[in-house]
């Protein structure tokens, strides 16, 4: 008997790719595809721009502590699951894309997945948990970035040397970012502008050393 694949869950076999859905790229996942919530304003992030961007992180995200604000069809958190990442948060405002990420992460066996309801600046005025790894990808032209930004630095949700994903319209150029930032890695991929920062880290003071 052919075993049913659950719908929210594709093997690349299973049918080709369509708009509405999107591929894991690499790891344990590499090849299935997720549906993205029916009626949903969802943008995914291109799959080359995916497969560059956990290139870049490939040193750091096996362990890792991820959270995926802005989570849209949950693309990025679950492929950092799918790579090796300890645990993702994922965050959007609609419940039909929390529904549908609950869905594709217990198909695929997650036994306790964090899927949260808020709006963005909401979540991030909370109690904080630091991160390893943000991915932000908040709608083109929402003047949405800048302020998430500010808010991850300012509520402690970031390590020492957390590393913050970027996905900006090309045309709106470099994001600012907070004091101690620093862009190490960008790239462009037709309308779409991605870059990876890193959160500076103070020195620590050696001993003898006069305090600045």
């Amino acid at each position: 008997m052919k075993k049913k694949i659950p719908s929210a869950l594709r093997s690349r076999a299973a049918r080709p790719g369509t708009a509405n859905e999107v591929r894991i790229i690499g790891g344990e996942w590499r090849g299935r595809r997720l549906r993205l919530a029916p009626g949903a304003a969802i943008r995914p992030t291109p799959d080359r721009v995916r497969e560059t961007l956990f290139n870049w992180l490939q040193p750091v995200i096996a362990g890792a502590r991820c959270l995926d604000l802005f989570a849209g069809g949950g693309a990025l958190g679950i492929e950092a699951l799918s790579r090796g990442a300890r645990e993702v948060v994922f965050v959007d405002r609609d419940p039909r894309v929390a529904r549908q990420i609950r869905t594709a992460l217990a198909d695929l066996g997650v036994a306790e997945p964090q899927v949260q309801v808020s709006e963005a600046l909401r979540f991030l005025r909370r109690d904080a948990l630091p991160f390893d790894v943000v991915f932000l990808d908040p709608p083109f032209a929402s003047g949405l970035l800048a302020p998430t930004c500010a808010l991850l630095e300012e509520r402690g949700w970031l390590r020492d040397q957390a590393l913050v994903y970027l996905e900006t319209a090309r045309r709106e150029g470099e994001p600012a970012l907070p004091a101690g930032w620093q862009i190490r890695k960008s790239g462009r991929a037709g309308e779409v502008g991605y870059y990876l920062a890193e959160r500076g880290a103070e020195r620590p003071q050696e001993e003898g050393e006069p305090a600045p």
